[in-house]
């Protein structure tokens, strides 16, 4: 099936192609009866506007981009990225905005998308997510002058406009609260080590374990999948230091590293305490139900999403500081073991 056109809708009116035009863009020159006869039957036959079209016409694409350089398979069980997905689409609809989404394998295949999404006028801007230090993706943005809002720390956001929230301070009551528990050996499954909000919540959490005289803070990376915090998790239980807490950055791992301990015969919380980042409903319903770190992922994307509009709309914008994550106790944390 071909797409609908203007030629279309002007056989089917019985009007020429300019007729039409003239209509669909609210100009002068036809009757108001033409006017409500070509916009019903352009509804009918499913009549869209060229993107391309428009974007020769000046006009806005009232599209927003955002390419995730994560693993499919991993974006599709993560329930952040979906979460935070559901925000940002839900503040879109409300200016009558989509959202334009493509998964890239590295930076520069990211680039390039946002370089050809500007240049085609596809979008009319973008949310930049998985931050680097020194990221690449920030200076050739200021370069298409093209408005673009990061999600991370204002510190590695250049000129650009940050929403973000505290991690360390999600860290620090994490740490002080499994200490309060007596916990003197703590890991953290970390996720990639390159991204700058991994290297935030490193930093909190080794200065805040010596703080708080923790005896071990071990911490191993992994690529944010089940399978990789399963491995750390054995890696770490295993060991002649083994640790009696551990900080997951990520609900999945944390499944993951609770199903590892049952396999190896370990109670928790008797002999292993876990905390997962990013609460969900996946937190909940395993047994014993995760103590976790939680906060409003969607209402994350719905204030990205309101910054990137205004910046759209040729307004100033200030960086935002959302609430941080705050501790949710539940049944898989408890007393060290002595």
């Amino acid at each position: 099936m071909k797409r609908p056109t203007i030629a279309d809708i002007a056989h089917r009116v019985g009007v020429s192609k300019v007729a039409v035009s003239y209509a669909l863009n609210g100009q002068p020159g036809v009757s108001e009866a033409t006017r409500a006869r070509v916009l019903a039957v352009a509804a009918e036959i499913g009549w869209r506007p060229n993107s391309a079209a428009r974007a020769l016409n000046g006009a806005k694409a009232r599209t927003i981009g955002l390419a995730l350089r994560r693993p499919a398979r991993i974006l599709g069980m993560e329930p952040f990225f979906m979460e935070l997905i559901s925000g940002i689409e839900d503040e879109l609809s409300t200016h009558s905005y989509g959202i334009m989404l493509q998964v890239a394998k590295d930076h520069a295949e990211e680039t390039e998308l946002y370089r050809r999404w500007w240049g085609e006028g596809r979008i009319d801007g973008a949310i930049l997510v998985d931050l680097h230090a020194d990221d690449p993706r920030i200076p050739m943005v200021q370069s298409l002058q093209m408005p673009a809002v990061t999600i991370g720390h204002p510190s590695v956001s250049g000129p650009l406009t940050a929403v973000w929230s505290d991690d360390g301070a999600a860290i620090r009551e994490t740490v002080q609260y499994l200490a309060a528990l007596g916990h003197r050996r703590i890991a953290r499954v970390a996720g990639l080590p390159a991204l700058v909000h991994t290297a935030i919540r490193d930093r909190a959490f080794t200065d805040i374990c010596q703080a708080a005289g923790i005896e071990s803070q071990m911490i191993e990376h992994t690529d944010y999948s089940g399978e990789e915090g399963a491995r750390a998790t054995r890696r770490l239980i295993t060991s002649p230091d083994r640790p009696t807490a551990i900080v997951y950055d990520n609900d999945i791992m944390a499944v993951a590293g609770l199903s590892v301990a049952q396999e190896l015969s370990m109670d928790v919380p008797g002999e292993l305490s876990i905390v997962a980042w990013d609460d969900s409903p996946l937190s909940q319903v395993v047994r014993p139900a995760l103590t976790a770190l939680s906060r409003d992922i969607p209402a994350y994307g719905v204030h990205a999403a309101r910054v990137l509009m205004s910046l759209i709309a040729g307004e100033k914008a200030e960086h935002f500081e959302d609430a941080a994550p705050r501790l949710t106790p539940r049944a898989s944390t408890g007393s060290a073991a002595t």
